[in-house]
């Protein structure tokens, strides 16, 4: 029999004491992040014992695969979210990798955090993500609505902003621009540069790279 080993939900003592962030809204976000922690592993383990008996083509189980990729990501990018926030935050160094990426792909910081801050501005809930293309290395702002709609297949994200109501609204009410200039100023822009840097120590993945051919391969 095969034992599916669960995921545990992550701890972030960190950000118990998030200036601008009152202690009652981020105990009942980490909560939410239970949810999405608990409901991967439910769908997980239902849609295992379904296609055990043969159930994979009902609408049901079609359904649970459907749901399985909201709540997964739900999981995922909370816990990027979180990760990327401390009580303790400094301004980007100038002199950093990070800096001089934003800057040859969106010229200067100013124009990209402007981006950024706009992106998240759109009218919906979901998520602003600084991603990073693993096959050309350029930087996107991508507005990821809900948890499933307008990801870029093959980048990873390299800092990520909450723009569901539950992330502000007990905070800052409707009031979403201070929410954003609230998240500026705890973020923990060391995690961001560490992702940078993992991202940078992988070979790109070309996908249908176009080989060109030489005269000898003419012979063959």
């Amino acid at each position: 029999m095969i034992v599916m080993k669960e995921y545990s939900p992550k701890v972030f003592d960190h950000i118990s004491q998030l200036p601008g962030f009152s202690e009652q809204s981020v105990r009942t976000h980490l909560v939410l992040y239970e949810g999405y922690v608990n409901n991967t592993n439910l769908l997980a383990e239902m849609m295992r014992e379904w296609l055990a008996v043969g159930k994979s083509g009902t609408i049901e189980w079609a359904e649970m695969k459907r749901r399985f990729a909201w709540e997964f990501n739900g999981m995922r990018l909370h816990e990027y979210y979180f990760e990327n926030l401390t009580a303790t935050a400094t301004a980007l160094d100038r002199q950093s990798q990070l800096y001089t990426k934003i800057e040859e792909d969106f010229g200067p910081y100013e124009l990209w955090e402007r981006g950024f801050k706009g992106t998240g501005g759109m009218r919906g809930i979901g998520w602003v993500i600084l991603a990073y293309d693993v096959q050309t290395g350029r930087l996107f702002n991508v507005w990821l609505g809900e948890h499933d709609t307008g990801l870029l297949v093959d980048t990873r994200p390299l800092l990520v902003m909450d723009l569901f109501e539950h992330a502000f609204l007990l905070d800052y009410g409707l009031k979403r621009k201070d929410y954003e200039e609230a998240f500026f100023n705890v973020i923990d822009w060391g995690r961001v540069e560490k992702r940078l840097e993992a991202c940078l120590k992988d070979q790109p993945i070309v996908v249908g790279e176009k080989r060109r051919r030489r005269a000898t391969d003419f012979h063959n």
